[in-house]
């Protein structure tokens, strides 16, 4: 069994695309005359939809949301489990048409691992779906941390590969919390109960 199929790696291209143009203006480039050519910059702006702030929007949140659903595949395939990335299709859509109506916020569920979970133990269930919260964790301690090795060391960072650490910063601890929280469907539901289990016994 392939690890990583065709259909997931074009459920990947199709996911990071999506989320590209949704976070275009949430997530761009400083414009600045160290970090873009100004008059370049808005040139490109205007001309279509593939703009430099499409790129950057989708090299910070694609990572985030793959890292994220891998961390679940993984652990699944890790206890013998056949997990498939999904690209979710229905909401991605619904995130592009949101974001092309100016929709000032954007709820969606862009991807999911999918896998056959029947009887599967707590403790296990627990590890499966706090897996992509804890990748999204350990993604922001990592940011945070080099961020401020950079500080204490006085590294000098460009405009671009700071904004580029802040924001991925930002939407790991967003994706962290948002997909923590216990209340079902979101992985934290899953997460405490698995552990709640675990901790009384219960069947």
């Amino acid at each position: 069994m392939a690890i990583v199929t065709f259909q997931e790696l074009i459920d990947l291209v199709i996911m990071t695309l999506a989320l590209g143009y949704i976070f275009k203006d949430t997530f761009h480039i400083p414009v600045t005359a160290e970090t873009v050519d100004v008059v370049d910059y808005y040139k490109n702006k205007a001309r279509g939809l593939l703009t430099q702030d499409f790129w950057y929007a989708a090299l910070i949140t694609a990572p985030a949301v793959l890292f994220h659903e891998l961390g679940h595949k993984f652990v699944a395939l890790g206890f013998g489990l056949n997990a498939i990335f999904h690209a979710h299709y229905t909401f991605l859509a619904l995130g592009v048409i949101l974001k092309a109506l100016n929709f000032g916020f954007i709820f969606f569920i862009p991807g999911y691992v999918s896998y056959q979970a029947f009887q599967l133990e707590a403790w296990k269930s627990m590890l499966i779906s706090g897996a992509g919260p804890f990748v999204n964790l350990l993604l922001w301690v990592g940011c945070k941390m080099y961020l401020r090795y950079a500080v204490h060391q006085r590294k000098k960072l460009s405009d671009r590969v700071r904004n580029v650490l802040v924001f991925t910063a930002k939407i790991n601890l967003f994706l962290f919390i948002f997909n923590m929280l216990p209340i079902p469907p979101f992985d934290g539901f899953k997460f405490f109960t698995g552990l709640w289990k675990v901790l009384t016994g219960a069947p």
